[in-house]
């Protein structure tokens, strides 16, 4: 179970270091495993493109003067097609090692031009998967700054073990609770509140295990009128913070959930839902396509939330895993 500071602290009112919320969680049984403190984002820093020429031997690539923030521009080779005068983005200068393109900078010789660093992609830095260009940043962000300040990307991540018998430990909730409980600080874990429905939902749900509990419990509620589109960035990098990538506004909503009050949730398009659905064991062989593009075939160790249409798996998870204790919404676009 990953989970960030900050992310803790929306649950957690303390003035406990990290050090002490660290020794407090393998005090209480929940084993800290690893304490990311994001060192590999500080040595990033806000820069600004003051001129940017064409390189006189390439014709994709500009020589730049950029502006670091310590009052001597210095030289950088860029082939990025949105690089130009005036833009601000994150800078890597010599000895800086780029995670995206696992390489440590040096002083580079590009056709015959010294390049003393570089202009960064999301996707070098591991923000996203966006390369076609290099960070564009708003014209007021402050020079010089270290970028991982200004993008919130210096927020520690813990990673903690979690035991059959410690499910209220598989959300961010859960654990500020039990911190609380052995006085390091009090629970602030933010109310819901319930929205009553308008009318039942048009799909069943039926739990096909043979009298197995592999899923005790399945809710499911329709919305309509939903537009989908990107989460908010806060959100975004929490969730790759934890090794999840972002898709859409709607499935990171549920993902987010998930963690933050160990809640396990899936969204799915309503206009696709054809007829009721099946929680059940998978067949051997059987597949679907998943959000990352690649086909997974199962087998009857897994459990599956499927559709009455032939071969539609909705949602699969292994069997022998925590099982479901309540599933998902139901979404029209």
């Amino acid at each position: 179970m990953k989970f960030t500071l900050s992310w803790l602290k929306d649950h957690l009112d303390t003035e406990a270091s990290l050090d002490e919320i660290v020794e407090t969680l393998t005090m209480i049984g929940l084993e800290v495993e690893e304490v990311d403190d994001r060192a590999a984002f500080k040595p990033f820093t806000i820069a600004k493109v003051l001129t940017a020429e064409k390189h006189p031997d390439a014709d994709k690539l500009q020589v730049l003067s950029v502006d670091t923030g310590d009052g001597n521009p210095v030289q950088v080779v860029c082939g990025a097609p949105n690089a130009r005068a005036g833009l601000v983005g994150a800078f890597a200068g010599p000895g800086t090692y780029v995670p995206g393109i696992d390489v440590t900078l040096g002083v580079g010789n590009i056709r015959g031009v010294e390049s003393r660093g570089m202009m960064c992609s999301e996707r070098e830095l591991e923000l996203s998967e966006e390369h076609d260009g290099i960070i564009d940043l708003p014209d007021d962000a402050p020079i010089g700054m270290p970028f991982s300040d200004y993008a919130s990307l210096s927020d520690p991540v813990i990673e903690i073990g979690i035991t059959p018998n410690r499910p209220d430990a598989l959300g961010v909730a859960g654990i500020a609770k039990d911190l609380a409980a052995a006085g390091l600080g009090t629970v602030k874990t933010p109310a819901i509140d319930p929205v009553k429905g308008k009318g039942p939902c048009p799909v069943d749900v039926t739990l096909d295990f043979d009298g197995e509990s592999l899923c005790p419990a399945f809710g499911l509620r329709l919305v309509k009128g939903v537009t989908n589109g990107p989460s908010p960035k806060w959100m975004q990098q929490r969730l790759k913070a934890i090794g999840l990538r972002p898709i859409s506004a709607l499935v990171d909503m549920t993902n987010y959930i998930t963690f933050d009050r160990g809640r396990p949730l899936h969204v799915f398009d309503a206009d696709k839902v054809k007829g009721n659905l099946t929680v059940r064991r998978a067949k051997d062989g059987e597949g679907f396509l998943g959000l990352d593009g690649k086909e997974y075939t199962l087998c009857s160790e897994n459990c599956v939330i499927a559709d009455v249409a032939p071969a539609s798996i909705l949602r699969f998870r292994n069997a022998m895993s925590a099982a479901w204790s309540a599933a998902s919404g139901c979404f029209s676009g």
